[in-house]
């Protein structure tokens, strides 16, 4: 049982993660936050704390950035875009039991003061922007760093306020790219 209550956009979300873990969950019910579901995640998140997991998609996003500033101590969860795609269908709904355990297993808390560790330099160094493959560089990594998929800018805020060590950024890109040399 996870202690922290998820909050997920749908109720197919809820099944999906009761395939995958014990947990209680709060629905939004996509952006359309209603004062009552707003109410339920606040007493949440003082009572247990909470996950925000939302779909990876631009509507997941813009849930995730509203509730991650009315909720600054709320952890984040995120399940990597292909691993939540079926059939055209982005969401959580979408993903394996085993792609959701891995998200839970790489919370992050979003720090407001950055850190301001990594630059645009450092993601243009490393194949993470401005190349032919950089935005799938960046799935990749953000799926081993569990920060999810994201264009440049948004990545580069995951870096600095999710609290991600340089040891573990070089770490991960070195197995990735060990990886792509195997032809993983």
């Amino acid at each position: 049982m996870i202690k922290e209550v998820l909050v997920v956009e749908g109720k197919m979300d809820v099944v999906a993660i009761g395939k995958a873990v014990e947990a209680d969950c709060i629905i939004t019910e996509g952006f359309n936050l209603k004062p009552r579901t707003l109410k339920n995640i606040e007493e949440a998140a003082k009572r247990r704390g909470i996950i925000i997991l939302t779909d990876p998609d631009s509507a997941g996003e813009r849930i995730r950035k509203f509730l991650a500033k009315r909720f600054p101590t709320a952890k984040h969860a995120f399940v990597p875009r292909e691993e939540a795609t079926a059939a055209g269908d982005i969401g959580i709904e979408q993903a394996s039991p085993e792609s959701i355990r891995r998200a839970l297993e790489t919370v992050r808390t979003l720090g407001w003061a950055s850190s301001e560790l990594f630059t645009s330099k450092d993601l243009i160094r490393n194949g993470l922007s401005g190349g032919a493959n950089a935005s799938a560089r960046r799935a990749r990594l953000g799926a081993r760093l569990g920060l999810g998929f994201a264009n440049a800018k948004t990545f580069l805020l995951r870096l600095n306020h999710y609290g991600v060590t340089r040891e573990e950024f070089e770490q991960a890109l070195t197995e990735m790219e060990m990886e792509e040399e195997d032809g993983r």
